[in-house]
C-alpha cells in the first residue's frame, strides 16, 4: 500500500512541479493513468484544469472523478487507475463527505489492490490517523483521518508558522500522536504506513516527527532516501 503526502506545492498550487514527478515516479510505471479527486475544493474548475494541463505528456489516461459519484461509481471510475491525486482545500469536510458516501470504503480498498494514494494539503493529512486541522477560524484543533497510515500530520508547516506551537501542544497533551509535520515543497511517501523516502523540492524544505516525551515533545528531521 503505497501513499504520498505533500505538505504544499504541486501543480493544484502552480509550484513545485518536482513534487508532482515524485509521485509519479512512485506507481513505477512509465505512462500510469492518474485519477483527480477535488472533493476539498468542491471540484475547483482551476485546479481540474491544471491537473488535466499538468499531466498531459505523462499519463496514458487523466481521469476527474467529482465529488457527486456513488460508491459504487468511484470505484467503476478506479478501473486502471494507477495514481489518485487529492487535491487540498477543507480537511474536515474531505473526510466526513468520504464517510457518509463510503468513499473512504472504496479508497482504502483501491490502495491495498495496489492504486497508489497521493494528495497535497488536505489531500495528504486525510489518510493519517489524526492531523491538524485549520479552518480559519478559531484555533487549530485536531481530528480523526482515514487511518491508513498510523501517525499524526500537519501540512504547510513552513509556511503556517502558528502550526508549529498547535502541534507541539497537542502532541505534549496527548491529543494527537506522533505526527509527521511536512513543510511546503516537500513530500513523504509510505509503503504500508511506514515512511519510505522524501522529496525536497524546496531550498531546505522537510519532513519532521513531533513526538511526546516525559517533558514535552521532540522534534526531528527525517532522513530517508
Amino acid at each position: 500500500m503505497k501513499i504520498i503526502a505533500i505538505g504544499g506545492g504541486g501543480f493544484t498550487h502552480d509550484t513545485f512541479p518536482e513534487l508532482d514527478d515524485f509521485c509519479l515516479n512512485q506507481t513505477n510505471r512509465s505512462n500510469p493513468q492518474i485519477a483527480y479527486i477535488g472533493t476539498a475544493n468542491h471540484d475547483d474548475p482551476a485546479k481540474i484544469a491544471r491537473f488535466k494541463s499538468r499531466f498531459a505528456t505523462t499519463s496514458s489516461a487523466r481521469i476527474h472523478l467529482p465529488m457527486s459519484l456513488s460508491a459504487a461509481e468511484l470505484a467503476r471510475g478506479l478501473d486502471g487507475v494507477d495514481l489518485v491525486y487529492v487535491g487540498g482545500g477543507n480537511t474536515e469536510e474531505l473526510v466526513n463527505t468520504w464517510r457518509r458516501n463510503e468513499w473512504d470504503r472504496v479508497l482504502g480498498d483501491a490502495a491495498r489492490s495496489g492504486v497508489t494514494l497521493a494528495g497535497v494539503s488536505a489531500g495528504a493529512v486525510c489518510w493519517f490517523d489524526a492531523f491538524l486541522f485549520n479552518s480559519g477560524q478559531g484555533p487549530m484543533r485536531p481530528l480523526a483521518g482515514l487511518g491508513l497510515i498510523p501517525m499524526g500530520a500537519c501540512p504547510h508547516y513552513s509556511t503556517e508558522t502558528e502550526r508549529h506551537a498547535a502541534l507541539h501542544k497537542a502532541v505534549a497533551d496527548g491529543a494527537m500522536p506522533t505526527t509527521l509535520a511536512i513543510d511546503d515543497g516537500a513530500a513523504v511517501s509510505f509503503e504500508n504506513g511506514r515512511p519510505l523516502a522524501i522529496c525536497s523540492a524546496a531550498p531546505g524544505a522537510g519532513v519532521h516527527r513531533v513526538k511526546r516525551t516525559y517533558k514535552g515533545t521532540e522534534e526531528l528531521t527525517l532522513s530517508l532516501g
